[in-house]
Order: C-alpha cells, then structure tokens, then sequence
C-alpha cells in the first residue's frame, strides 16, 4: 500500500475497495440488456413470463427467464451473485480433477478472496469455511456459498425482479401462446 493510502481512515479504504469493485465490473462487462440476449425472434409466451412467478427454479430453468433475470441484476450491480451461482454449477459438473484446481482457484479470486473483483456478499463464517474447503477440493468445496448467495436471490432480487418494470414489461410484450390464438372450434350444426 502506498504512503497516501494508509494515512486514510480504514472506512474510507473500505469504500474506495467498494467503488473498484464495482467499476471493475461495469468496465468489464458493456450495457447489458435484453436485447443483448441472443434469442432471435422467439420471446417468450406470455405463460412462459407467468410461470416465473410461481418459482425462482423456473424462472432459472427458462432460458429467456434467465436472461432477462440476468439483465435485470446487471442494472442492480449485482450481477456476481448469478455469476457465481452459474460457476460453482459448472465447477461441480467438473469431472477431470485436474481442472478441478484452476477452476476452484478462479471462482475463489473471482467472488470470494479478499481483493475479489466480483466479490460476493457472504458473511465471514461462510467465506472462512469456503477457504478452509479450498485446502482439500472437492465438488461440494462451494456449496455453503452457492446456496447462500441462491437464497439470497431468491428472498431479495427475485420478488424485485417480479415488481420491476423490466418484468411488466415483458409481460405486456409477451406473445400468447398458440392454443390462446386457435378460434375455438364450432360444431357442425345437422
């Protein structure tokens, strides 16, 4: 640390780490939107739009679904958390062992380490024990942290994201799906 810096009060070094962090992650990433999702013409129906409100599973399990969600947490700043959530899914899918190592150390140095650029909010009980899970690596070594930061999508951005006018936007624009565009049938009078 430089001379400057260490005469500044330890709330300010604090913010300042905040503020990197969250610049870093606005120059890495350009605008961010749902037009950046490459899904041609095909929007989702407008069941497809109803059904993520009945659960946060099927609100990830949409492709559609997960991009706008996506976009939606980029306008928050809090696009790490799915970012995350989607690293651990893939490590733990990780059958080779050898790749088991660097991928582990990315994810650490990515969200969790001290001078993380993505850094995730976990509380220092959950990062201690992910550190302490690094020394010995399994598929599971995230596993505390994954369902933390799952949860707290799921209890916080997700009701967010059902409100916000992205959403209801969505909504609107969403086309119905081919049976509510079907003419009912008419009977053949004898």
């Amino acid at each position: 640390m430089c001379k400057g810096l260490a005469s500044l009060p330890t709330c300010c070094l604090e913010r300042a780490k905040e503020l990197k962090a969250r610049l870093g992650s606005i120059l890495q990433k350009p605008n961010w939107n749902l037009s950046s999702c490459k899904m041609g013409h095909n929007k989702p129906t407008m069941e497809e739009c109803l059904r993520w409100k009945q659960s946060f599973e099927k609100l990830l399990s949409s492709k559609y679904g997960l991009c706008a969600f996506t976009a939606f947490l980029v306008s928050e700043f809090s696009e790490e958390n799915i970012a995350f959530y989607f690293a651990c899914e893939d490590y733990r899918s990780t059958k080779s062992p050898a790749k088991l190592s660097a991928k582990a150390q990315k994810i650490y140095d990515e969200f969790i380490g001290s001078d993380a650029p993505r850094e995730i909010n976990i509380d220092h009980e959950t990062r201690d024990i992910t550190k302490a899970n690094m020394l010995e690596l399994s598929s599971s070594c995230f596993d505390l942290a994954q369902h933390k930061i799952y949860m707290l999508m799921a209890k916080d951005c997700y009701p967010r994201f059902l409100r916000s006018p992205a959403y209801r936007d969505l909504v609107c624009q969403a086309k119905p799906s081919a049976k509510a565009t079907k003419p009912p049938r008419q009977e053949k009078k004898a």
